[in-house]
């Protein structure tokens, strides 16, 4: 249970259908990947991904010299394995890039940990569930005229989602938002969950104004409406609106997210794998949301939060953006709106080897 190896990879997956996200072209999902080898033979892997090449190089290089602190130790000592790799950079943290080169690394120990036991990650994790509705959040961007947005939501919705989130927050009015709403209702019908991701790009007073209008339109949940380092104001919100707030993937820490709990500025708790650092905080921010009596969602990466997810009982609702699935042999399987957590071991995910030599950019051997 010894790890021996540990590799660290720069992969460009590029995109069949390039788009525009936050007013930058996306032409390919980065990731970082890293793979943990131990002395059993086994192998666990995990990654990051990001739209943004910039500073991708720099997380990876971060990882490997990370990496090279997990050399003789227990892969079940997750643990003590993150707090190695967070006390050795800590002079870069806590936080920001020194979470993002941990993140890759402490799942594929989790994913090993799974492995070498013959269990699935979420059943070391609580084991509460084995599935999660999830929610379609992959093409449903700013950019889109109103026809292509309810060509998507109805794509999404013949995929068997029960559920889609838009992003709004471009529009000069309220009634420019709703009206977004209402080409995805008319195009879906009245049976489908719609969400909104206002991306923290309106002020206070617009938010409130603007979040009454689209609950009044039929949203089911309102995202990010604010800053997420303006908390009082993410608090007013909260308080001003019938729906659902949700908030939380920009936080890095757990007292983050423990400020934003005690100011009641949250509905439900969002975490990001890469943010937090992965596997081993993620689920003690979960904890923490469950005594607040919050639900706790994902940020992208459904893959691995479904196991995240439904390993605890306040997991809510999976984020179904599968910007890795051109790394991976399959994605979960997906039924009646739900995503199914795999029972194989670990995360119950295979590396497309041909696609990782073929997208590989950057590599430690």
């Amino acid at each position: 249970m010894r790890i021996v190896d540990v590799a660290v990879s720069t992969v460009k997956v590029p995109l069949d259908k390039p788009y525009e996200a936050a007013g930058k072209a996306v032409g390919a999902n980065w990731h970082v990947v890293a793979e943990i080898e131990t002395a059993d033979g086994v192998r666990g892997f995990g990654y990051i991904v990001s739209l943004n090449p910039l500073l991708i190089d720099a997380v990876a290089s971060a990882a490997r010299e990370l990496g090279k602190l997990l050399i003789g130790m227990n892969v079940l000592d997750a643990e003590a394995a993150w707090h190695r790799m967070a006390r050795a950079g800590d002079w870069v943290g806590p936080g920001g890039l020194l979470h993002y080169a941990i993140c890759p690394l402490d799942i594929a120990l989790w994913d090993a940990a799974g492995k070498t036991l013959g269990q699935p990650v979420r059943r070391l994790l609580g084991g509460f569930r084995d599935r999660l509705p999830a929610y379609a959040s992959d093409g449903f961007w700013y950019s889109l005229s109103l026809d292509d947005l309810a060509a998507s939501a109805r794509q999404a919705v013949a995929a068997g989602f029960r559920a889609v989130k838009l992003r709004v927050g471009h529009e000069q009015t309220p009634e420019g938002e709703v009206a977004r709403v209402r080409a995805v209702r008319d195009a879906v019908g009245s049976d489908i969950a719609i969400m909104v991701d206002a991306t923290e790009t309106w002020s206070l007073d617009r938010a409130i104004r603007t979040g009454r209008a689209l609950q009044e339109a039929g949203v089911v949940w309102v995202e990010d409406p604010v800053s997420h380092t303006d908390i009082a104001a993410m608090a007013r919100v909260t308080q001003a609106l019938d729906v659902p707030v949700a908030t939380g993937e920009h936080l890095y820490q757990i007292a983050d997210y423990t400020r934003l709990f005690e100011a009641r500025a949250t509905s439900v708790a969002l975490i990001d794998l890469g943010r937090i650092g992965g596997v081993t905080p993620w689920r003690k921010v979960a904890a923490l949301a469950q005594s607040f009596n919050l639900p706790v969602g994902g940020h992208v990466l459904p893959e691995i939060h479904i196991h995240l997810l439904t390993a605890v009982p306040n997991g809510h609702l999976v984020e179904y953006v599968p910007r890795s699935a051109g790394l991976l042999t399959a994605m979960p399987a997906l039924t009646d709106g739900a995503m199914i957590a795999s029972d194989a071991p670990g995360f119950g995910l295979e590396l497309n080897r041909d696609a990782l030599r073929r997208f590989t950019v950057g590599a430690d051997r």
